[in-house]
């Protein structure tokens, strides 16, 4: 029992603020009972099937799709955006070396503080609305640039400039690889990037909108936004879904491995969602691009997904639990030749331009996220003790 009372007119919420709506938004929203999620008023699986990334972007920026000039002016417009200020630039090798043991994703927070400084980013309650747009382009453009050239230096390559004549993703890959990419690549890419530009309020986007509300700068908001995306339990998880399937290696392991987890309490990496009680739509897309790839990685990933949820059924009665994005994701992004150590940082690729559009529409609201907590600790006050 707590030892205090709430706070007069405090409301007690779930645990974690499951279920919990703290404002209202235009950007999109995750129905988790209908499996379904979108984007302004479109479909977001629909958007990754029949748009390009920056087509996307666009939406969450401006809020409309661009027509056919739109679409072509808004692509060349970022693509020039993407090459790093000097000060950045020449900060990355000693970067690099820094987060070489945890990797990019821990890079990227540092690059972006002195994004920010080198930059003169001000705080968003000094500036306009255009000026925030602007900033918010210009971050996100960067974002990949950054990504790529802290891998490089990691593996004792030169980092790579920017193609101005390459899309988003297809320009993402040509600087991580220093290749042309294959269409089909470049295409599978650009379907996951649109996917998981946004998904309502989680943790991420959350905290960067709490960093918003206070009218720090937009480095300060998307720092803390890639600190929360860096966890296990949130963005950190495409490579341990593979390494599942590392975990459990052949065929004939696949179910007595399975059982061993479920029954032992183990968390199967991939599978489950914290809003989803369906299939993740995500993953069903990212299925269907995988099975057009083939293979012996694919083939046997599917073969996992139909064990766990029969296992599931048959130990568990009643619980659903279903692959969410992070299980195909990371069999696609293996079949396009992506470094496991850079998936994370993919998907932070796509995230960035949520994150920033939720950014932008917090900023237009005045009120700060101010939560209260129940305090549990020792009835106060208490006499403090001599010395």
């Amino acid at each position: 029992m707590s030892n205090t009372r709430p706070q007069q007119g405090a409301v007690e919420v779930p645990r974690g603020l499951a279920g919990v709506v703290v404002t209202e938004t235009a950007l999109g929203d995750v129905r988790g009972t209908e499996g379904f999620y979108h984007y302004r008023q479109y479909s977001a699986i629909e958007l990754a099937h029949t748009r390009s990334f920056e087509d996307v972007w666009h939406l969450m920026f401006h809020g409309a799709l661009p027509d056919a000039e739109q679409s072509a002016a808004f692509a060349a417009r970022v693509a020039v955006l993407r090459h790093l200020p000097d000060e950045v630039a020449d900060a990355l090798p000693a970067i690099a070396r820094a987060s070489a043991a945890v990797g990019p994703l821990a890079g990227l927070r540092t690059a972006l503080s002195l994004y920010g400084s080198a930059t003169g980013l001000r705080p968003l309650y000094d500036t306009d609305p255009a000026r925030r747009t602007e900033d918010a382009l210009a971050a996100c453009a960067v974002v990949p640039t950054i990504l790529t050239a802290l891998h490089r230096i990691g593996r004792g390559q030169e980092p790579l400039a920017p193609r101005d004549d390459l899309g988003h993703a297809a320009n993402y890959l040509w600087m991580l690889t220093g290749s042309q990419p294959e269409p089909e690549h470049a295409r599978a890419i650009e379907q996951y990037l649109v996917a998981t530009v946004d998904h309502g309020f989680n943790p991420s986007t959350f905290t960067a909108r709490v960093i918003a509300s206070t009218g720090a700068d937009l480095a300060a908001c998307l720092v803390g936004g890639v600190g929360a995306f860096s966890g296990p339990l949130h963005g950190g998880a495409p490579a341990r879904a593979l390494d599942t399937l590392d975990a459990i290696g052949t065929a004939d392991r696949i179910d007595p491995w399975i059982r061993e987890q479920v029954l032992a309490g183990g968390r199967i990496m991939g599978f489950g969602h914290a809003v989803y009680r369906t299939e993740d739509p995500r993953s069903r897309m990212l299925r269907e691009i995988a099975q057009k790839f083939g293979g012996p990685l694919v083939d046997f990933a599917v073969r996992v997904e139909e064990r766990v949820e029969a296992i599931l059924a048959e130990l568990k009665p009643g619980r659903e639990l279903h692959t969410n994005v992070e299980f195909y994701a990371g069999v696609v992004m293996e079949r396009c030749g992506l470094p496991r150590t850079m998936f994370t940082p993919t998907f932070a690729v796509a995230r960035v331009v949520g994150w920033s559009a939720n950014i932008l529409e917090q900023a237009a609201d005045p009120k700060i996220i101010r939560p209260g907590a129940r305090y549990v600790g020792e009835a106060p006050p208490q006499p403090v003790p001599a010395v």
